[in-house]
């Protein structure tokens, strides 16, 4: 039966309008947390009212950290952004929900070769540097010659890396490309074309193209597309080129659970890479719902896409679960009305047009898998070198970059994601894990993992964007 449903739709209370603007104006007001006191409604407000609680309106979970205290930063409930409370002018379809939302911000540590032993990593497999002294490495993508591009967004520019004596460690570092975006806002999302002649890239709002030279260098970039929707609170845009040879862009929400005025936001979006001069027009939904699916991908045996997509947050540390989506044409995921196994938000200050949003959630697509809340899943890559065991053979790893409001912390490691013969996913579990330290008591890390790429010799890549770190990951055992 054909699904109706569309967030595009859906009724947007002024309230909902009200909230959009906060936290738009939150967001970019420095990209910390506001401590708001509680303000005493006045006396001809003390008649029974449907309350509101809005949701903490603070940075996505995967965007950079602020500057880091000595001591791990945590706020308990009573210490927590609490919002003006807001007299709705429509009542109907209005509740009250309130949740524990802990921030809690690892202190970051200097990285050393210390804490990189410290690691917990599988027998036989070893984890080295590749790369340092890069600015905020985000995204990795590698040629079939084995060249390696990676975005450095604050920077805006993409970096070459290559290792010429094989010895397993960069030796050569040239910026093949720059003046794209600064911050937040700077080149996050790489793919090569198929045929490797064309190098796409993305910022927040732009998608650029550059030929690929012979020497690896790159052509000038030639701006493509200059009206994507604006990132807001998920600014970093991530590319992937489908087996139908079309150019998928993952595009975040702007908010943390708003429904989106932009139809474009919250979606994945498909693009055909040989128009001359393409536009926003002629980008295509493929599926909606997704508040902010950074890494996705296509199974190499099954051919379905997959993609982690980051749930909504300040509902407490363990609601909404992550979800891994099997992302088919034409579904909904969901967001923002509804999270994990299609269960209602009550937090959302609107309602889907012409249903409840039980009625909604009912009609969405549930995940396919979960995980841990706001451990941020990023960069996806399928194992289909020789390198490593047969048993890891066309599994995908996952890079989790960690939570900032959860108590205690979780993420900032490797996952696995094993696929049975059929293509079907089974449980996540940690890969190599350890770059959180003390997570129970005096939290710190030394360590937010972002790219992930599989080298030509059928190793692992693994971006440190907090540290400006590549590590390379390999095995040598029997």
């Amino acid at each position: 039966m054909e699904k109706t449903i569309s967030i595009k739709h859906a009724c947007i209370t002024p309230v909902a309008k009200l909230l959009q603007e906060i936290s738009m104006r939150q967001y970019n007001s420095s990209h910390r947390v506001h401590r708001r006191p509680a303000l005493a409604l006045p006396a001809l407000l003390t008649a029974p009212l449907i309350a509101i609680t809005t949701p903490s309106l603070v940075q996505a979970q995967d965007e950079a950290t602020p500057p880091q205290t000595e001591a791990a930063q945590s706020v308990e409930d009573t210490d927590n952004p609490i919002p003006v409370p807001i007299l709705p002018d429509e009542r109907q379809g209005l509740a009250t929900a309130s949740a524990l939302n802990n921030t809690v911000r690892p202190a970051q540590r200097e990285h050393s070769a210390a804490l990189l032993q410290q690691l917990q990593v599988p027998e036989g497999f070893t984890i080295e540097v590749f790369a340092e002294d890069l600015v905020n490495p985000r995204i990795l993508e590698v040629a079939e010659n084995g060249d390696i591009y990676v975005s450095e967004r604050e920077a805006g520019r993409v970096t070459l890396l290559r290792d010429e004596n094989e010895d397993g460690r960069a030796d050569q570092k040239q910026a093949v490309a720059k003046g794209l975006g600064e911050g937040q806002q700077g080149v996050h999302g790489l793919a090569l074309s198929p045929d490797g002649q064309y190098l796409y890239m993305a910022t927040d709002t732009q998608l650029y193209r550059a030929e690929v030279m012979e020497s690896g260098e790159l052509g000038a970039p030639q701006l493509l597309l200059d009206e994507l929707p604006d990132g807001g609170q998920h600014p970093n845009r991530t590319l992937e080129f489908g087996p139908d040879d079309m150019l998928y862009i993952s595009i975040g929400s702007t908010s943390n659970a708003v429904p989106e005025p932009n139809e474009l936001n919250a979606t994945i979006v498909r693009l055909d890479p040989t128009l001359a001069t393409p536009s926003v027009e002629d980008l295509q939904i493929v599926a909606e719902g997704l508040r902010n699916t950074i890494g996705f991908g296509w199974h190499p045996v099954s051919g379905a896409l997959f993609g982690w997509d980051h749930n909504s947050d300040s509902r407490g540390d363990n609601w909404p679960p992550e979800e891994i989506n099997q992302i088919v044409e034409g579904n909904h995921y969901g967001w923002p009305f509804c999270g994990g196994d299609r269960e209602v938000d009550n937090q959302v200050s609107a309602e889907p047009q012409g249903m409840s949003r039980t009625e909604f959630c009912a009609q969405t697509e549930p995940p396919v898998a979960t995980h841990t809340a706001h451990s941020a899943g990023m960069q996806i890559v399928y194992y289909t070198g020789e390198q490593f065991p047969a048993e890891y053979r066309n599994d995908a790893f996952i890079t989790l970059r960690g939570s900032w409001n959860r108590n205690p912390p979780v993420g900032y490691e490797i996952v696995h994601l094993s696929f049975d013969e059929e293509g079907r996913p089974g449980e996540v579990q940690p890969f190599i894990s350890g770059w959180l330290l003390d997570a129970e008591t005096e939290p710190a890390h030394f360590g937010r993992l972002s790219g992930l790429a599989q080298a030509a010799d059928g190793s692992l890549l693994v971006a440190n964007d907090s540290h400006g770190v590549i590590y390379r990951i390999s095995y040598g055992g029997e």
